[in-house]
């Protein structure tokens, strides 16, 4: 990767020393930059045209499969002018890369042309000699397109599954099978529709492209600083002021980027510095940006990538998924204000000065087209169910309604987002591309469903046990991979050992999804953390411990609604208020444990004393905040029982430490 070298202050000792840091994307010339913008071009085209059934290039809708090889192809050749090979190619093209690019255009087009042929003669088992060929070379480029945009973790566990039907027969009898020519296996992961071509890439090309170009086109029209504006007009002023102001502009920012760590660098510069202005510490500051800009990506409406290759995995809408994930970040969001806040009162550290704030009312008449083109999104997925398309026809109207506007952007600005698309599109085509032939390397060998009773039978179908394997796995994984990779991998593998246990479907998909997003906080590769640690100049590793800390309450959510899926909003109306209220004041007082202030009883205590009124108050939340019924059966008057319990124990306690002995009150 290409590396740039600034001069930067170590806040430990004050000197100057030289950072490196590694940059993912080259920074290409201008003439790049036009054949980049000519490639997003290209790919929207191809995509506007499929999903709208317009019919623009042969008057009849191309087949499917035509369609995924020319926009996949188009999308390869960006990967290989995106990313650099190594750090030696840092600001141009090589030739090596213009090589691949042109065997790239060969090869996809000559599958685009024999379209029909490969799908009528099933060319996925039995190709001419010149399609083994070309789908071995196709596997290999795949492969490196995956290692450029992904690192080579993504390689090494695509490489490891993709070549595993090859040499399954050598393996122990518990992940054996039988072994496949490697001629088979390469025709099968790029001409067939379960590897390459499988999930991953069809929903990236039916569904994902819309809400990558509305995500963006919504950044460069102004969209970011409207919502960091609002956030501060509406919570600035309030106690710890700009730590709230993080949660609220982070949360909606990573709704629409899907990114954590693009999430913190966009909305980070401006939030940290404030949350420091008014007394929060480095790495206090640093973990509150991390630990919001990684829960955007679980936010509805958008949500990156993920929920769209959820929904396809379920076979149910987006709107479903999206419904499903209200509850678990709001519960995620609530518990980092509830500690935010606590924290603040303890350390009396006030909001800013009303005056140095943005108005409501102007930020309102100068942003709220974004707020109408959220609304039109939303009705358009939800009431019309339009989810193909209902991001292209936001993104219309959101382009048509900022040119009259101060953010109207001229043909030198409108190249910018075009540029920034053709970033994103290549990242996760590489990625996802690559993950495809991690289900190809399973679906072919039929080994799936084989794991996944080997897992039940590991925990002793011990539900719980299986559960804690699955989150170690899923977190595990997530610190090698994006939040999307890490969750379609473990969709594959662990997700069927669940249900098989009896669990809901759609609450095990989210908990591996949960669980693969908290790797971005936790050490000791808290990429997220690292990040926010970057702009506050603070150690990487305390502002992951920082931010695992301030996340603590958010590693019990998703057993919270696998439990119970009442907090997916999957049972009665009745069932889902009483779960949402009991959860919402359990966080509350997890929140208040951890930061060691109760609102209304104050300052819970230090020293071993104020330890044990914690974890008494915590522990009450912990029992509120667990679902009644579902997978213990618990019922809802026991668990309140114990919890009121535990609570009153810890409200005894602090008032016990806080009280003066009798001889000090009589002498004063």
């Amino acid at each position: 990767m290409s590396e740039a070298v600034t001069e930067t202050e170590n806040p430990e000792d004050g000197s100057d020393k030289k950072v490196v840091q590694q940059l993912r994307y080259r920074e290409l010339p201008d003439v790049w930059r036009k054949v980049m913008a000519v490639m997003t071009a290209c790919s929207i085209i191809l995509a506007v045209n499929q999903i709208f059934n317009l019919g623009f290039f042969v008057g009849y809708v191309m087949l499917d499969s035509r369609y995924m090889y020319l926009i996949t192809g188009v999308m390869l050749c960006m990967v290989f002018i995106t990313f650099p090979a190594n750090k030696y190619s840092p600001t141009h093209v090589p030739w090596y890369d213009i090589a691949i690019m042109v065997v790239i255009a060969i090869i996809f087009s000559y599958y685009a042309y024999f379209a029909e042929r490969i799908v009528l003669e099933a060319w996925e088992y039995a190709a001419p000699q010149i399609g083994v060929w070309l789908a071995l070379v196709s596997w290999v480029i795949v492969l490196e397109a995956g290692r450029r945009a992904g690192g080579w973790p993504v390689f090494a566990i695509v490489l490891v599954f993709s070549l595993y039907p090859t040499f399954a027969a050598s393996l122990p009898n518990v992940i054996a099978a039988l072994s496949i020519p490697i001629q088979d296996v390469a025709i099968f992961h790029i001409l067939g529709e379960e590897s390459l071509f499988g999930i991953p890439m069809r929903v990236f090309a039916q569904l994902v492209f819309g809400f990558l170009i509305f995500g963006i086109s919504l950044q460069f029209t102004g969209g970011g600083p409207f919502f960091i504006n609002l956030a501060f007009a509406l919570l600035g002023h309030l106690r710890g002021g700009p730590a709230k102001v993080s949660i609220f502009s982070s949360g909606l920012m990573g709704s629409m980027s899907g990114g954590p760590i693009s999430n913190v660098l966009t909305t980070g510069p401006l939030s940290i510095p404030a949350m420091r202005r008014i007394g929060f510490s480095k790495e206090y500051a640093a973990g509150v940006e991390a630990c919001a800009s990684t829960g955007g990506v679980f936010m509805p409406p958008i949500m990156g990538a993920t929920a769209f290759v959820m929904a396809s995995f379920l076979n149910i809408s987006y709107v479903t998924v999206a419904i499903a994930a209200i509850v678990p970040s709001v519960l995620y969001f609530f518990g980092l204000f509830m500690q935010i806040d606590a924290y603040a009162a303890r350390n009396n550290l006030q909001g800013l000065p009303r005056e140095e704030l943005p108005s409501l009312g102007k930020v309102f008449r100068e942003g709220w087209y974004f707020i109408a083109v959220f609304i039109a999104l939303i009705w358009m997925l939800v009431y019309l169910q339009r989810e193909a398309v209902a991001p292209f026809y936001a993104t219309a109207l959101l382009l048509v309604i900022n040119q009259f506007t101060m953010h109207k952007l001229s043909l030198d600005r409108f190249m910018q987002p075009i540029a920034q698309m053709g970033k994103l599109l290549a990242e996760l085509a590489g990625i996802l591309a690559a993950i495809g032939l991690i289900i190809g390397g399973l679906a072919v060998t039929g080994i799936a469903g084989t794991i996944a009773n080997d897992l039940v039978y590991l925990a002793g179908e011990n539900v719980v046990v299986l559960l804690m394997m699955g989150a170690l796995t899923s977190f595990i994984l997530g610190i090698g991979m994006t939040v999307t990779a890490a969750y379609i991998f473990l969709a594959i593998v662990l997700v069927p050992a669940l249900t098989n246990s009896g669990l809901d479907p759609l609450a095990s998909h989210m908990f591996v999804m949960y669980w693969g997003m908290l790797s971005f906080i936790t050490p000791p590769v808290a990429l997220a953390a690292f990040a926010a640690a970057s702009v506050a100049h603070v150690s990487p590793m305390r502002a992951g411990v920082e931010a695992m800390r301030l996340g603590a309450i958010i590693y019990f959510v998703p057993f919270f609604f696998v439990f119970n899926p009442a907090l997916l909003l999957q049972a009665s109306a009745l069932e889902n208020l009483q779960a949402i209220t009991t959860a919402l004041i359990g966080v509350a007082l997890v929140s208040a444990a951890l930061q060691g202030y109760l609102i209304g009883l104050g300052d819970l205590g230090e020293g071993p004393k104020g330890i044990a009124v914690r974890i008494l108050i915590g522990i009450a939340g912990l029992t509120l905040a667990l679902p009644a019924g579902g997978l213990f059966g618990f019922s809802q008057i026991l668990l309140l029982v114990v919890a009121l319990i535990f609570l009153g124990a810890g409200i005894l306690g602090r008032f016990i430490i806080f009280s003066k002995p009798a001889s000090e009150s009589s002498s004063s």
